[in-house]
């Protein structure tokens, strides 16, 4: 038992339990208001005397109700490449996991190629550059501050002449309360839409686990922009949180894909909800 359930479990180990405080702790991990009151009433409906021990396995049968046992797989399309839109503000290591990422795809035999459109921000650009040449990873870009769905639009030229199986594009961190920023990004969706009208085939948002619910007023806000279709939890190394994951796919139904749990290659990994709930949560 680690993280939050942890903490958890320590902090109520007397019979007589404050519920009150139970239910600040369990919106304090980021499980939001909406589980923590269904925790706490089934909680209560128990006729019996509860310890810690108790309250983590009633909070982990209802986590396990909310997570799919299996997160959906990511296999190529016949004769076409698959686009994986990045999503997501600054900060939460999105080109890093763009790059990540590919890296899995390539490991796994596909041909990937990627698509620097984070025009906004050089350094995303370079950053990205130096990924694909230490991953041996195709990359298109354009000059500084070119248009984003652009490059996109040449990435996926790219990736169809070469048989690439999947293009990744990583977008501009941008605000989700920027009004224009979100246009451009529908901008980029219509864009490839125009090359395969099923394109980008997912919508991967990146959030940092250690925001909290502020990772989910994100997700809301990009939802209403353009449909995800999965999420990338980054920063899950032993910071304690990650319940927003949990928030995020009970309030939106948008399911983890993948997981950082640290700054190497390899601690990056597919979400797998039973070890999440017994190990990191």
């Amino acid at each position: 038992m680690a993280g939050f359930f942890k903490s958890l479990f320590q902090r109520f180990t007397k019979p007589n339990i404050d519920w009150d405080d139970l239910e600040a702790a369990l919106i304090g991990g980021d499980l939001g208001p909406r589980l923590a009151l269904q925790i706490v009433a089934d909680l209560k409906s128990r006729q019996r005397t509860l310890h810690g021990a108790d309250i983590v396995q009633v909070a982990r049968e209802h986590v396990r109700q909310i997570l799919p046992e299996t997160a959906p797989t990511l296999d190529p399309l016949p004769g076409k490449p698959k686009v994986l839109l990045m999503i997501g503000v600054n900060g939460t290591g999105k080109t890093t996991s763009t790059a990540k990422l590919a890296h899995v795809l390539h490991q796994r035999g596909h041909k990937v190629v990627l698509a620097a459109a984070d025009t906004f921000r050089a350094a995303a650009v370079e950053q990205l550059t130096v990924w694909a040449e230490r991953l041996k990873i195709p990359l298109v870009k354009g000059p500084p501050n070119c248009d984003p769905a652009a490059v996109c639009f040449d990435g996926y030229e790219t990736a169809l002449k070469t048989q690439a199986d999947f293009l990744i594009c990583d977008t501009a961190g941008r605000l989700h309360t920027k009004h224009n920023l979100m246009e451009e990004l529908k901008k980029i969706h219509r864009i490839l839409g125009r090359k395969d009208e099923t394109s980008p085939h997912e919508v991967w948002l990146v959030v940092d686990a250690t925001t909290g619910s502020n990772a989910l007023q994100q997700a809301r806000e990009f939802q209403k922009a353009i449909p995800l279709t999965g999420l990338i939890v980054t920063k899950l190394d032993g910071s304690g949180k990650g319940g927003v994951l949990v928030n995020i796919q009970q309030e939106l139904g948008v399911p983890t894909r993948f997981i950082g749990l640290g700054e190497r290659v390899e601690d990056f990994q597919p979400f797998d909800s039973k070890r999440f709930v017994e190990e990191l949560l």
